[in-house]
Order: structure tokens, then C-alpha cells, then sequence
């Protein structure tokens, strides 16, 4: 597996099930044992030679293809840790978080604050929504906005609930992104909620990118699907984090 992923530079989860004849689950569990051996790096989706930059990163697009099914269960569940009307929450930007901002009962009165343009413009004009736009230059890769203004914004917030976006999750390095801005305003979101839940598909399980923006200390839930390995199940939940598996 790992001189297929050496030959070919950057390979799919699927594309290896494939090859091998295995399941997308027995697959995760070999990439991470390659991994803690130095052979290859986990990415969003597949693995990439140990030597490749650290920094890949799939644009939303392309995320939105991948995991879908997982992707509407994971927001489906999140609408049940809703806070109560009139409560004020964070949706951060992410494929996932998107699906969430679709999934928002209408008769429920929220307050919604968000970075992420999709997000926005999913929610605009909804009589149930009050809608707040945080400012910032807008990433092409996230369609999210980042840097100094949109932190100096959330360090002012108190909101009830953070619905949070990560490219990787682990035990050891907590959550990651690639981009340091994205990772400065994912860090304020955590920082701006009295509780945060994480929405991650298993496949970001096990993964880390370059950089830390919380700790599992930081987090309360991380709502993910049934391809999370049961070992890594239960470490997270032995390091305070309540795992909602759907």
C-alpha cells in the first residue's frame, strides 16, 4: 500500500479498497499504522508519500462531492444539540456545516453568525434567522472569510453553540487546518461559544494538517459516522469528548 501511494503520489481511500480488495475501513486502520511508522501522511480523503507538503488542501467543492451520505446524517444530528429559540450560534465553514445551515428547522428562531459565504447565502432572507456576516477577506478554497478583522470580531462574541469544521482529528495534536488564517478564526469560533460540537466524517479521524487550532479539551461533541474506528471511539470519549456516532 505504501509503495502504490509512493508511485502514484496522492491516493484515495476508495481508490485502495478497490485495489486490495478491502473495506474503506480496513483501509483507514492500515493508513494509520503506516503513518505512525513515518511510510505515508494522511489527507482529507486518501494518503500522500511521508515527503509530500503537509499543506494539501481540497477546495469545498471538491469535499462536497466525497462522503455525502455521512456528511447529511452528521448535519441531521447536529440539529438535535440545537440551543434553545432565541439562542445565538457559530457555523463555521466546512461541507459539512453547510449541510447543517440547510438543515435548520423553521421554527426555530436563531440567532446565526458565520464566516462562511455559502452558510450565508444558504440562510439570507430566512424570516426565522438573524442573520451576522462576519467580516474578512474571503478564501477561494473555503469560500470563508479570514484574518485580522474576523477574529477582532468573534473575540467580542458570546454565542451559545459553535458548529465547527476540521480537517483532521486526533488524540495526540487535537484538530487541524492547513491555512494559518483559517486557523486563527477556527480557534476564535472555539474560543467565542460557551460549547462546541464538532461535525467531522470518519475519514478525518486519525488525520492531522499543519496546524493546531483546539485541543479536545476545547471541544464537547464530535458528531461523526460509523467508520470511526471503535478504539478511537472510545480514546475519545476517555479524553472527555462526547462522540455521537450516526
Amino acid at each position: 500500500m505504501a509503495q502504490l501511494i509512493a508511485q502514484h503520489g496522492r491516493v484515495s481511500v476508495a481508490h485502495l479498497a478497490e485495489q486490495f480488495e478491502i473495506t474503506t475501513e480496513t483501509v483507514r486502520r492500515d493508513l494509520s499504522s503506516l503513518e505512525r511508522i513515518g511510510l505515508i501522511r494522511r489527507v482529507h480523503g486518501g494518503a500522500v508519500p511521508s515527503s509530500s507538503l503537509a499543506v494539501i488542501e481540497s477546495g469545498l467543492g471538491e469535499r462536497d462531492q466525497t462522503q455525502t451520505a455521512q456528511k447529511d446524517a452528521i448535519a441531521a444530528a447536529a440539529v438535535a444539540l440545537l440551543p434553545p429559540a432565541g439562542s445565538t450560534i457559530v457555523v463555521d465553514a466546512g461541507s459539512t456545516t453547510s449541510r447543517l445551515a440547510a438543515s435548520l428547522p423553521r421554527d426555530h428562531r436563531l440567532t446565526v453568525v458565520t464566516h462562511a459565504v455559502p452558510v450565508a447565502a444558504r440562510l439570507a432572507g430566512q424570516p426565522h434567522i438573524d442573520l451576522v456576516l462576519l467580516p474578512g477577506r474571503v478564501r477561494p478554497t473555503t469560500q470563508a472569510a479570514v484574518g485580522s478583522d474576523t477574529v477582532a470580531t468573534l473575540a467580542d462574541l458570546r454565542a451559545d453553540v459553535a458548529f465547527v469544521a476540521t480537517n483532521g482529528l486526533t488524540l495526540g495534536h487535537g484538530l487541524t487546518t492547513p491555512d494559518r488564517e483559517e486557523a486563527a478564526t477556527k480557534r476564535a469560533i472555539v474560543a467565542s461559544a460557551r460549547r462546541t460540537v464538532v461535525l467531522a466524517d470518519s475519514t478525518k479521524i486519525g488525520v492531522e494538517s499543519t496546524l493546531r487550532f483546539a485541543t479536545l479539551k476545547d471541544i464537547d461533541v464530535l458528531i461523526t459516522d460509523g467508520g470511526v474506528d471503535p478504539d478511537d471511539h472510545r480514546s475519545l470519549e476517555r479524553a472527555g469528548v462526547e462522540v455521537v456516532v450516526v
